[in-house]
């Protein structure tokens, strides 16, 4: 610790200072710079099952849920109400006689792309220029991360579930010349040029390293064994022998997950087992050749070279277990088909839950333009909700210091700083539960966790975080719900249903094992809600605080302040906490300044006696608080 204390106050004496460069306004990226429209971006992601019904007659079938966990569909299922207590059982549930956990997986609430389209304005309202989709591939669960197509929506996110189905039937699965354009495709065509008309951006995820046990590659592969013409298209130990009365198939999954059979590697180099250890390598040439059909399907929808009609980029799952040499072919394929693409990687874990990886191999130009930046949160977390025991200021910078090290301006400025997402606790739940980050976090046997909404000692330390997100470096990232003040522990209560002002809520009554406790109101928190609107606006207003030089101002351990400038051409700001319970006074040197004024504060009142003369810039900070204050 003491040589990050060192490295940090270097850092904090010298100042710290990204500038932006990149191409001009209307010119395409460099093939190792991220786009420009990266770096403004606000993105909001969107888990489409979740998010809203706006199509009723599309919802979920069981016949459309085959092969996804728990591996049946209970008798009698039926989709659950949008506005179900979260830990309340269905009847069918009940029948099954398990724990609340055991079926989650077997719901659905019926979301779709109509719901999106229906929630556009409210996205533009709210102030997003960024969407990201959690997968849209056709797939029986709630997640799609366990691909039936990958060349398909999914068809109960369209209009004509058993039209699809029957276009899907008739095609030829290796050969893009049979392909057709389902009613649900056609539908998210529809919705890429809403959200483009909007100027706003989107991209879609994907995973290239494992398919579902329903993909129809697998599915021929476990009817013909070795006979398969798919037989090299998954990573199997050992084939059927039909001469035996045992079966001797055996396959690689994901992580031992016998559910999401993995791609073949081939040419492989370093690998080792596990999380966040890059190898070398390449996709069997096959898959690959599927892998780029599809992704040339999206990116350029009519084929005719202008992108402008496809999705904007792609968000990769589980980079780390696919070979780094496929990611720089993908890199080049992807960017001559649209030079402005984004590529985003997930490069989490290397020892869950103690040690995140270094993404670094994955942004030296060559591969990805941006990663989920876990990498900041947990951090930031450890200072601003005083997680994990807490740290100091210095601390903190030393921290980010570290984590920043080695990124290209460009890069800093468009990493993807999320406080949450569908893979982990809600924010406010984050915040709520101060232990180790996604350590025992599931609500499951865990009868320690706090799963109500954060009370107001929390709220102010998650405002304080968010003044933060928004004034630092780096593209600030919404789990859709959150802004909303939803609240959840890890998977799958982080994955409820958005909260809607025409949906009349039940209350929280039950608790996972099936207790009841005093009612809790469930509804839209509007003050949460305006918050992030006012955030996303003045960083939208204000360069400084997307493409401007950060520089460390005070960090001062014993009154727990900490302060950064924010610096662009003729706009500085001075964004300062006091995280200690006692008003502290915050005297800056700043340089020539003729007057300064609050641009937003975490709470209502919290900057006393402002004042701006000569050099100095002065004023009182109330306690557990923060402020951004505009340098004229």
């Amino acid at each position: 610790m003491h040589s990050f204390l060192k490295r940090g106050w270097t850092w904090l004496a010298f100042g710290l200072a990204w500038f932006a460069i990149g191409q001009a306004p209307g010119q395409a990226a460099e093939f190792d710079q991220p786009p420009e429209w990266a770096r403004e971006a606000i993105w909001y992601q969107i888990f489409v099952e979740r998010f809203r019904n706006g199509d009723p007659a599309n919802d979920p079938r069981p016949d459309y849920m085959q092969g996804s966990y728990p591996g049946f569909v209970p008798d009698g299922w039926k989709i659950t109400p949008w506005h179900q207590d979260w830990y309340e059982q269905e009847e069918w549930a009940k029948v099954e006689g398990e724990h609340f956990h055991k079926l989650a997986a077997a719901r659905r609430f019926g979301g779709d792309l109509q719901g999106v389209l229906d929630k556009l304005d409210y996205l533009q309202d709210l102030g997003i220029n960024a969407i990201y989709f959690n997968p849209l591939n056709d797939s029986p669960s709630l997640h799609k991360y366990d691909a039936r197509h990958y060349r398909h929506i999914d068809r109960t996110f369209g209009p004509d579930p058993a039209g699809d189905t029957a276009i899907i039937d008739a095609e030829n699965p290796v050969d893009p010349a049979t392909w057709k354009w389902t009613a649900a495709d056609k539908l998210f065509l529809k919705l890429i040029r809403e959200v483009h008309r909007r100027d706003m951006r989107v991209i879609i995820d994907y995973s290239w390293n494992h398919t579902g046990n329903t993909f129809w590659a697998w599915k021929d592969l476990l009817k013909n064994q070795a006979k398969s013409r798919f037989r090299d298209w998954y990573d199997i130990i050992s084939f059927d022998d039909p001469e035996t009365p045992e079966n001797e198939f055996k396959f690689k999954g994901w992580l031992g997950v016998k559910t999401l059979p993995e791609l073949k590697k081939v040419n492989v180099t370093g690998k080792r087992e596990g999380h966040g250890y890059v190898f070398e390598g390449d996709l069997q040439p096959e898959v690959k050749a599927h892998v780029f059909n599809i992704t040339r399907r999206w990116l350029d929808p009519n084929g005719d070279g202008d992108p402008s009609d496809g999705v904007d980029g792609f968000r990769l799952d589980v980079a780390t277990h696919v070979p780094l040499g496929f990611w720089r072919d993908y890199r080049k394929f992807v960017r001559k088909i649209n030079p402005d693409a984004l590529l985003l990687g997930e490069a989490w874990w290397t020892k869950w839950p103690d040690e995140l990886m270094d993404p670094r191999p994955f942004l030296q130009g060559d591969i990805f333009d941006s990663v989920m930046h876990y990498q900041w949160y947990k951090p930031a977390r450890r200072l601003f909700a005083q997680a994990e025991g807490g740290i100091k200021p210095t601390e903190f910078i030393a921290e980010m210091n570290l984590v920043y090290a080695g990124y290209s301006p460009a890069q800093t400025q468009n990493m993807m700083n999320l406080v949450a997402s569908h893979d982990s606790p809600r924010f406010g739940t984050s915040f709520q539960n101060k232990h180790k980050y996604k350590y025992r976090m599931g609500a499951r046997g865990n009868k320690e966790l706090k799963l109500g909404p954060p009370g107001a000692d929390v709220v102010r330390e998650m405002r304080m975080m968010l003044l933060h997100q928004f004034t630092f470096t780096s593209a600030p990232h919404i789990w859709s719900g959150d802004e909303l003040g939803m609240w959840g522990a890890d998977d799958p209560d982080c994955r409820k249903p958005l909260l809607w002002n025409d949906v009349e809520h039940r209350p929280q009554v039950f608790t996972p094992d099936g207790q009841r406790h005093t009612p809790i109101p469930v509804k839209p928190d509007r003050e949460m809600f305006n918050f992030h609107r006012e955030l996303i606006a003045l960083r939208k207003k204000r360069p400084d605080w997307s493409r401007g030089k950060l520089q460390y101002v005070l960090a001062n351990d014993a009154k727990m302040t900490l302060a950064y400038r924010r610096d662009h051409e003729n706009n500085r700001s001075i964004v300062s906490f006091n995280f200690s319970d006692t008003p502290q006074s915050i005297r800056l040197k700043v340089g020539l300044i003729n007057e300064a004024g609050v641009l937003i504060s975490s709470r209502a009142d919290v900057v006393k006696n402002l004042r701006a003369e000569d050099s100095e810039l002065e004023f009182e900070l109330a306690p557990v608080s923060g402020a951004a204050v505009r340098l004229d």
